[in-house]
């Protein structure tokens, strides 16, 4: 009897010891590296309200915001300054892997965070006003075909960031330099949308999640999805660009990472936590009203689908001349 109450009460120790190491953190935190409005908002919202909804987080999750660099402050100031905090998550998205694999964040590469997990896909999109002359792709581009400077783009990065690679590649497409375009760089997609709309750029290359609240307003006029299909449901109006005869894709990972010295236990709560989220029914009908797509990965594979992508951009980047 003794035996058969000590090995109860070890076990019943060994699950309280368990349950400590996976206790939730302390005021979790997502950072969205860019100013509100933009992609990196969207992602850190969609899991502040699937993981709160789904009653997988006790404490409400906090968003806070670290602009500058298009992820590249947010990035160093985590590595070097907030390496182990076990409740803080951050904000990443293909625009991110495409300036790690050109340099732009320092001395930091790829290895340097731990990946957590990616929780849906956006896709590349070209837009203009609702009462803009350019109704289609051809319109587009043959006016950067007649004149690249005449066409004033907007976008949420710097040359060779996400949103001006969507341009380059459309300017590859009607053989023009994309050098030669006259591109104006804002932190973040919620301003390149607003200059747009202020009129002080015509063209917004950017992710379609970013541009879908003001499309449905009837604000703005998405010329191509940069998918290879037409999108389901509101959006299967959108002509893609390759349908218009232009073979131009762009989808868009977003997710999170962590801290380098984030401990296992408290990357794997949050693993869990992610893993239980993106099984939910509920949290699919969450994505979608954000319209963002399907794209379930955690952990090691998350992992080495960021290296693949790294290594393709990297590839793509020296195609543009934008590395050695």
């Amino acid at each position: 009897m003794k035996s058969t109450l000590g090995r109860l009460a070890a076990l019943s120790s060994c699950l309280l010891l368990s349950s400590q190491l996976m206790a939730e953190p302390n005021r979790p935190e997502c950072i969205a590296p860019a100013k509100p409005g933009g992609g990196f908002d969207l992602t850190c919202k969609l899991a502040q309200s699937g993981l709160k909804d789904a009653g997988l987080l006790e404490e409400p999750m906090r968003v806070t915001y670290m602009p500058g660099g298009v992820g590249a402050v947010a990035y160093n100031a985590v590595v070097a300054q907030r390496p182990d905090e076990p409740g803080t998550i951050t904000a990443f998205s293909s625009g991110s892997l495409l300036n790690l694999a050109q340099g732009k964040f320092g001395r930091y590469d790829e290895d340097a965070v731990r990946w957590l997990a990616g929780i849906g896909t956006d896709y590349g999109a070209i837009s203009v006003r609702a009462d803009s002359p350019y109704k289609n792709l051809d319109d587009l581009i043959a006016a950067m075909k007649k004149d690249p400077a005449s066409v004033v783009f907007g976008a949420g990065a710097t040359i060779g960031g996400q949103d001006w690679m969507q341009t380059a590649l459309i300017a590859r497409e009607a053989d023009v330099d994309p050098k030669k375009l006259r591109y104006v760089a804002f932190e973040g997609g919620g301003e390149t949308l607003t200059a747009m709309l202020g009129g002080h750029v015509q063209v917004t290359s950017s992710g379609l999640g970013e541009v879908a609240p003001q499309l449905e307003a009837g604000k703005i006029r998405v010329l191509a999805v940069l998918s290879d299909e037409r999108l389901p449901g509101d959006l299967s109006n959108i002509p893609t660009a390759k349908e218009q005869g232009y073979d131009i894709t762009w989808p868009v990972i977003r997710g999170f990472y962590m801290g380098p010295e984030v401990s296992d236990e408290d990357y794997n709560w949050w693993k869990t936590q992610f893993d239980t989220l993106l099984a939910k029914p509920e949290f699919a009908e969450l994505r979608e009203q954000r319209d963002l797509f399907p794209l379930n990965m955690t952990g090691e594979e998350l992992t080495a689908f960021v290296n693949k992508q790294v290594k393709d951009y990297k590839d793509l980047a020296a195609e543009f001349g934008l590395v050695k």
